[in-house]
């Protein structure tokens, strides 16, 4: 007898797939919205103004009332997390995967309204974060209501959460594979039909709408490097050593920060007041190092650094970013990895062989990424949609 085991599909599923796709929909327009809310957040903290303006909060004239902003920002999360929802805390991963193992996958209207508003005062009042985090949270949120809304089971809410998350980061970044694989590894924990099916076409279905609300291409776009020589492939061992230690002292880092946060005789609330003031300081010694930083992280990518000023970037920005998120405050890590991973493989570059300064910092952002994450197929194919830097070698051209 054929079993076929639990990899069956059955008509509920195209039931689940039809709400998958209105999921999708919702997770790209949660997107614009997280975005639009960090630069209006940023005007307002940095420059006083009420505007949707792309400014970075390096470009602030506030001196050292700057250190000030994080811990406005932060005082305004503590609050919102008292007095709202605890569970905008922390950077949406972790939260995302307790609601699916522990929480039957139901989250509360509140986490879909108040983690992107917390997120957005984080990050735009300095926070050295990246908006995956809060947009995987928030669209998981998203997908859990939906799914509630129709009286679906905790297996169809785990479904929708999960593809929520992935409309989420697609929609933010534009990768709908690298988001199915990060649902897949992280939230999911099963390769079946069932599951992966509805959860690719909510990632699908936000891709497809970005470039109405976000603009189209990617989002770091670069010269496709083509076919590497032996020399460049053989270093990027030692590369990935060096990311792999990186990824540890972060790691170690964050939960060394978290250690000490909660042995101080304070309730958490004002956590994230002192998690501002190290962001603050940090600022002012390397304004690089505060809010998203895709800037930097493009710059790296188009090989224009200046390799002295990178380690200062690394420490500034790995303490401030493990104190912050130590604190309990809101916000994503995936694009603090991406510069401090790219900033690893630009000073790298110096010694590594190869002509080309734009490749390593790509090689340390998928390295740092795949080492503190231990989801390495995940980051590749993260790097890749990110640049586009896929271009196929002579030998697969010449049979086209």
């Amino acid at each position: 007898m054929n079993e076929r085991g639990d990899f069956t599909a059955e008509y509920r599923l195209l039931v689940i797939c039809g709400i998958a796709l209105i999921v999708g929909a919702c997770c790209a327009v949660a997107a614009f919205v997280l975005l639009r809310l960090i630069e209006l957040f940023t005007n307002i903290f940095y420059f006083q103004q009420l505007s949707f303006r792309p400014r970075l909060p390096a470009e602030h004239t506030l001196g050292w009332w700057s250190v000030l902003v994080p811990m406005l920002g932060g005082l305004i999360i503590g609050l919102m997390a008292r007095y709202g929802s605890e569970r905008i805390r922390g950077h949406g991963i972790p939260e995302a995967m307790e609601a699916i193992l522990i929480g039957r996958s139901r989250m509360s209207p509140k986490v879909a309204v108040l983690k992107p508003i917390s997120s957005a005062v984080s990050i735009g009042s300095g926070g050295p974060f990246g908006a995956e985090g809060p947009i995987i949270m928030t669209g998981g949120s998203i997908g859990s209501l939906i799914a509630q809304l129709f009286h679906l089971t905790a297996a169809e809410r785990k479904v929708l959460l999960v593809a929520g998350a992935a409309g989420g980061m697609s929609a933010t970044f534009n990768t709908p594979v690298a988001a199915v694989l990060l649902a897949v590894e992280l939230l999911l924990f099963e390769w079946k039909p069932r599951s992966l099916i509805p959860v690719a076409l909510a990632s699908s279905v936000a891709s497809l709408l970005r470039p109405y609300l976000l603009g189209a291409g990617a989002m770091f776009a670069v010269t496709p490097h083509g076919l590497l020589p032996a020399a460049d492939l053989l270093a990027s061992v030692p590369l990935g050593c060096l990311a792999g230690v990186l990824a540890l002292v972060l790691t170690l880092s964050v939960y060394g920060a978290e250690d000490a946060f909660h042995r101080l005789p304070i309730h958490w609330m004002w956590w994230p007041v002192l998690g501002g003031l190290a962001v603050g300081l940090g600022g002012m010694v390397r304004p690089a190092a505060l809010g998203v930083g895709y800037n930097v992280i493009e710059s790296l990518l188009q090989g224009d650094f200046v390799t002295r000023t990178l380690l200062v970037l690394i420490l500034v920005k790995g303490l401030i970013w493990a104190i912050a998120l130590g604190s309990g405050t809101s916000g994503g890590v995936l694009a603090p990895l991406l510069m401090m991973g790219g900033a690893l493989g630009a000073i790298a570059s110096t010694v590594l062989p190869g002509g080309d300064r734009a490749l390593w910092p790509l090689v340390g952002m998928a390295a740092a990424l795949g080492g503190t994450m231990r989801s390495p197929l995940t980051a590749t194919i993260f790097a890749l949609e990110l640049t586009h830097d896929v271009k196929p070698c002579r030998l697969c051209s010449s049979h086209r």
